[in-house]
């Protein structure tokens, strides 16, 4: 089974990220209300942008959370994410930028990071997991399942885990009957995402160049 999709989320509408149904975002609102912290960290008060020209991973999982942390004056803050999660994912032509607003003296700085120039060197990540706002991509899946509870993500059809296989991202809290979906295979072309936390058990960067700019100008992509 495959599914496609193009279009956009925005956190306020409390809506699921690379969700191929209607029926699906209304009940992600629901694992949001139902979730706690996503990241096993506290966040830092800055969303980043990440643009690729495509992101295929393996064993796609995802539940509905929210991210905690203070803003840059100090103050609590949270976040609803949707929160995604791939056994094993590659990236090509990847592009991450964040930028720190009226530094003394400077005034805003955008950090650019890029990695995966070259097709048949992308990055690879094991064990991700994306806390995502926002998305726009084209999408495929193969092997969908939407309606999952977010604590069975990772069980096979005896209803046990399965060892290799993402579920709720480790030491941290979600409701386990939450709503869920998985895939075997997941594969997003054209992406431009806003997330705020990103973990992984191995991320690979190949032709890494990291770089610091006055201003906004070098954001990966504007609104």
């Amino acid at each position: 089974m495959k599914s496609q999709v193009r279009g956009g989320t925005r956190w306020k509408r409390f809506a699921v990220v690379m969700v191929p149904s209607v029926a699906a975002t209304a009940a992600i609102g629901v694992g949001l209300a139902q979730g706690a912290l996503a990241a096993s960290f506290s966040i830092s008060g800055q969303e980043f942008k990440v643009k690729a020209d495509s992101l295929v991973g393996k064993d796609f999982v995802q539940y509905g959370s929210v991210d905690g942390g203070k803003d840059l004056e100090g103050k609590d803050f949270a976040e609803p994410v949707a929160v995604s999660g791939f056994s094993e994912a590659w990236i090509t032509n990847m592009c991450q930028s964040v930028v720190t607003p009226k530094v003394p003296f400077i005034g805003d700085v955008t950090l650019r990071l890029e990695a995966g120039t070259e097709a048949k060197k992308p990055v690879y990540a094991k064990g991700i997991y994306l806390d995502v706002s926002e998305l726009k991509a084209d999408a495929e899946f193969a092997n969908i399942d939407i309606g999952v509870a977010a604590g069975a993500l990772n069980h096979g059809p005896d209803g046990k885990p399965v060892e290799g296989k993402p579920g709720i991202q480790p030491n941290t809290k979600a409701n386990p009957f939450g709503f869920g979906q998985r895939a075997k295979d997941a594969t997003l072309n054209n992406v431009r995402q806003k997330a705020w936390a990103t973990t992984a058990a191995t991320f690979k960067l190949p032709n890494l160049d990291l770089s610091l700019h006055r201003g906004t100008s070098a954001e990966c992509y504007k609104d």
